[in-house]
């Protein structure tokens, strides 16, 4: 007597919505800030340990893969604390329309990526 028992719905068989994508870029972006700070808190460490430990950690993290990380780090800040704003509303019973959470998270990208590149041009033209 072997019944086949029922298989339970997978990525597979979902089509990708623009909210579940955010739901699960809002985990990972969770998890890589809190690997990224570690990178924050070398930066305190080399800064206490004196000049010469400072210049390497500057060695470190001025090439290009360094500032790859920094920027990624930057949009999953900024995408974070935007996302979590966009769930406080949800938190208040705003904004559960399928229109409205379309349009909040269209603009929790747009927020992301407008200060992402702000921030990244206040750095290097200032």
């Amino acid at each position: 007597m072997s019944r086949q028992r029922p298989l339970s719905p997978h990525l597979q068989i979902y089509k990708p919505q623009l909210t579940s994508i955010l739901s699960i870029l809002h985990r990972a972006t969770g998890v890589a800030l809190s690997i990224g700070s570690i990178i924050l808190v070398s930066w305190v460490i080399a800064l206490t340990l004196g000049e010469a430990t400072y210049l390497s950690y500057l060695k470190i993290i001025n090439n290009w893969f360094g500032k790859l990380i920094l920027f990624g780090f930057t949009f999953g800040l900024f995408y974070h604390f935007s996302n979590g704003i966009r769930h406080l509303f949800w938190d208040a019973g705003y904004g559960y329309d399928l229109k409205q959470a379309y349009m909040s998270g269209t603009l929790v990208i747009i927020a992301s990526l407008t200060l992402t590149i702000i921030t990244w041009l206040l750095v290097f033209f200032i």
